[in-house]
């Protein structure tokens, strides 16, 4: 991260928590469904007092790793095979592009007649999302290799094997890296969703149960959390990459689709 960007963007969500604390305490107006920072910070410290957050979460971040974890193994090792396969990708893209736009919450009646309210319900609507960031920038980043290293790898008499796994996909571990971030965040996001609208455990089913109930202030505490889970997953991968490969983790230009 750039640390010259991150003191302006901490003094961004201070001020904006400060304008949020005077509109709701001076301005007048009732807002009875929406309490000030401080309110929410009272219920943060009683949820850790009651216990069940650390189950909570634990339940989040287990179906959120867990999904992942299924979502890079099958998508790197599709993307890597129709990366480094011409025919392949030629016969496959279509089928690709005709299943990847498919909302994930469309899964959600199907997953719960398969597991009922269980992890492995949630695991197959995270999977069916997070695969394709993975397997779409494996698959770019394995094809778009360039020409000058395939001329090296046979001008060294490398096997089709060899050549694969000491040359191009290591020459498209950013894409891969940059597919495993995408695939990890879209992994917290479909365990939360899940979890509010399938199965009733984690921090999602937390955040409507507390709506539910009229307490505003545990609802914003829960979010609050999940958005730092959300910030702590992001860094660690991000400088992971860095690294694994300093200086050159990027963004490629692979279009794979918004949610």
């Amino acid at each position: 991260m750039n640390r010259g960007a991150l003191l302006p963007g901490i003094g961004g969500v201070v001020l904006f928590l400060l304008l949020w604390e005077v509109l709701v305490d001076f301005s007048g107006a009732k807002y009875d469904y929406l309490p000030p920072p401080s309110t929410v910070a009272l219920g943060m410290v009683a949820m850790l007092r009651s216990g069940t957050l650390l189950e909570e979460t634990a339940h989040t971040l287990a179906a959120t790793f867990i999904g992942w974890a299924i979502s890079i193994a099958i998508g790197l090792s599709a993307g890597a095979l129709l990366g480094l396969s011409a025919t392949a990708r030629r016969y496959s893209l279509a089928s690709i592009e005709l299943l990847r736009p498919l909302p994930a919450v469309a899964f959600v009646p199907l997953a719960l007649l398969l597991f009922g309210f269980s992890l492995q319900m949630e695991l197959l609507v995270i999977c069916y999302v997070a695969v394709w960031p993975a397997l779409v920038n494996a698959m770019a980043g394995v094809a778009g290799v360039p020409e000058r290293l395939h001329d090296v790898a046979r001008a060294v008499r490398l096997t089709r094997l060899e050549a694969a796994t000491k040359v191009f996909i290591p020459a498209a571990a950013p894409a891969v890296l940059v597919g495993c971030r995408l695939s990890l965040t879209l992994s917290l996001i479909l365990a939360v969703a899940a979890e509010m609208i399938g199965n009733p455990a984690g921090l999602g089913y937390a955040v409507v149960r507390e709506a539910q109930s009229m307490h505003p202030d545990l609802m914003f505490g829960y979010v609050f959390i999940l958005g730092l889970i959300g910030i702590v997953l992001n860094a660690l991968l991000v400088g992971t990459a860095r690294l694994v490969l300093p200086g050159e983790f990027r963004r490629p230009a692979v279009d794979w689709g918004s949610r």
